[in-house]
C-alpha cells in the first residue's frame, strides 16, 4: 500500500483546488466543477471561493455565469447545504442527494398542513398549493417569493405549530412549498433581490432556467458519478471523510464505491486507509513557490474532510463555530495559518495564529490587501460567527 503523507496531501490541495497561483483557472464554472461545487449558504462565499482560484477574478464575470449564461446552478444538495454548481454537476447532486429529501418533507408538510389547522386533506391541498405555485411562476417568467404570494392565495396560510406548548407559534406555509419545489427541480433560486451578499432571491422555473431543464438521472449511477468527482477533487480522503460530506447512508455509499473500486492507501498519522481513484496514488509536484491564500467562510477546501489535523492542526477552537461550520481562513503552503474578516470600514483584518515566518507575514498581509480591493464598497459578515471571526471583525483582534 503507497503512502501519502501530509506534505503531499497539501500539495494536491492547491493543484486540484486552484490555490496555487500557477493552477488557477480562467472560467468559474470550470473552477466550481474542480471542488465539486462551491458552497453557497453564505452568497458572499461563492464570489470570495471563486476569486481565490481565478487567475483575472471578477464580480461581473461571475454573476455573468449565474445569471446570464447559467453556466451554474444554485442548488439545495448534500447535508442539506446549497452548492453553486455546474449545470451538469446540478443533475448529478439532484439525483443522488437533494431527491431524497422531498419525500421525507413532503410527509412532514403535509402531517404539519392537518395537525396546524390548514386542512384534513395534506396531500390534495399541497398537490393544489404546488401546481397553482408553478403556474404563476411560469406566468411571471421569475417572481420574489412575495409576488408569488400575491398570485397563490395558499402560500400566504399559517400553520400552528406546537399548539399547547410554551414555544408554539404560526408557520408560513409559502416558504416550505417553495422549499418543496426546488427540492423536487422543478423551481431554482435565480437572480438575488440585491448585491452579490444578498440572501433573498427571485424563483424561476428550472426548464427555463436550465433549457429543458436538469437530466433525470439514476439514483446510483449519479451517486458513483459524485464520488468520483469527490475522489478527484479530495483524494486521498476516509470513508469517513466521503460519508460525512455527502451525509448519504452507509448503503448509498458502499453501493457507490463498489462501482469506482477506488484504491487504499496509508495515510500519515491515520488509522484509517485512504481512498484515490484508480490509478491516482502517484506523487504530484508541490507548488513552484509558497502561496499564501484568504479563502471565505464554508469554502469547499476546509470544508471537504471530516479529518482535518493534518491542513488545520491546533485552531479549531478559534475558527470554527458549535456547529462545525468554518470562518473564513488564511492558507500557507496548503495549510491554515490564522484567519481574517472584514471590518465595517472596509479593512480586511488578518490574524496569523502561529509564526509562519516572516514570508509568510508579508504574502498574508499583501493577500489582504488584494481582497480589500476587490470587494470594494460591499460589505459583509460571515453568515455563521466564529470566535476569531467575531474578535476582528468587532476590532478587538
Amino acid at each position: 500500500m503507497r503512502t501519502i503523507d501530509d506534505a503531499q496531501r497539501r500539495a494536491r490541495l492547491a493543484l486540484r483546488h486552484r490555490l496555487a497561483p500557477e493552477h488557477r483557472g480562467e472560467d468559474v464554472a470550470e473552477v466550481a466543477g474542480d471542488v465539486a461545487g462551491l458552497h453557497a449558504t453564505d452568497p458572499a462565499s461563492v464570489f470570495l471561493a471563486a476569486r481565490a482560484r481565478l487567475r483575472e477574478p471578477s464580480i461581473a464575470a461571475i454573476e455573468q455565469a449565474l445569471y446570464d449564461e447559467r453556466s451554474l446552478v444554485r442548488i439545495l444538495g448534500m447535508r442539506r447545504t446549497m452548492f453553486v454548481v455546474p449545470v451538469d454537476l446540478a443533475a448529478v447532486v439532484q439525483a443522488s442527494s437533494t431527491r431524497a429529501l422531498v419525500p421525507v418533507q413532503r410527509r412532514l408538510l403535509i402531517r404539519h398542513l392537518r395537525e396546524g389547522g390548514v386542512t384534513d386533506d395534506g396531500e390534495r391541498w399541497l398537490r393544489a398549493g404546488q401546481d397553482d405555485t408553478l403556474a404563476a411562476l411560469r406566468a411571471r417568467g421569475e417572481a420574489k417569493a412575495t409576488e408569488l404570494s400575491q398570485d397563490v392565495p395558499a402560500l400566504r396560510e399559517k400553520m400552528a405549530m406546537a399548539a399547547g406548548t410554551s414555544y408554539a407559534a404560526s408557520a408560513g406555509v409559502g416558504p416550505r412549498v417553495l422549499f418543496l419545489l426546488a427540492a423536487e427541480g422543478q423551481i431554482v433560486r435565480g437572480r438575488p433581490l440585491g448585491s452579490w451578499t444578498s440572501t433573498l432571491y427571485r424563483w424561476a422555473p428550472m426548464e427555463d432556467w436550465v433549457p429543458g431543464g436538469l437530466d433525470q438521472l439514476d439514483t446510483d449511477d449519479a451517486a458513483a458519478e459524485l464520488v468520483r468527482r469527490w475522489l478527484r477533487a479530495f483524494g486521498p480522503g476516509t470513508y469517513a471523510d466521503l460519508k460525512w460530506w455527502t451525509g448519504w447512508t452507509a448503503a448509498l455509499l458502499k453501493r457507490a464505491l463498489a462501482r469506482i473500486e477506488p484504491v487504499e492507501v496509508a495515510l500519515q498519522g491515520a488509522a484509517a486507509p485512504g481512498l484515490v481513484l484508480p490509478g491516482d496514488d502517484d506523487p504530484v509536484a508541490p507548488p513552484a513557490a509558497p502561496f499564501a491564500a484568504l479563502l471565505p467562510a464554508l469554502d469547499p477546501a476546509p470544508m471537504g474532510w471530516q479529518a482535518r489535523d493534518w491542513y488545520l492542526g491546533a485552531h479549531r477552537e478559534r475558527l470554527f463555530d458549535r456547529s462545525g461550520n468554518i470562518g473564513p481562513t488564511i492558507w500557507w503552503e496548503g495549510r491554515i495559518v490564522g484567519g481574517w474578516a472584514q471590518r465595517p470600514d472596509g479593512e480586511i483584518a488578518t490574524a496569523l495564529l502561529e509564526d509562519a515566518g516572516a514570508d509568510a507575514a508579508a504574502a498574508v498581509a499583501a493577500e489582504a490587501e488584494r481582497v480589500r480591493a476587490w470587494i470594494g464598497g460591499v460589505r459583509f459578515k460571515a453568515r455563521f460567527r466564529t470566535p476569531l471571526e467575531r474578535e476582528l471583525a468587532d476590532g478587538m483582534g
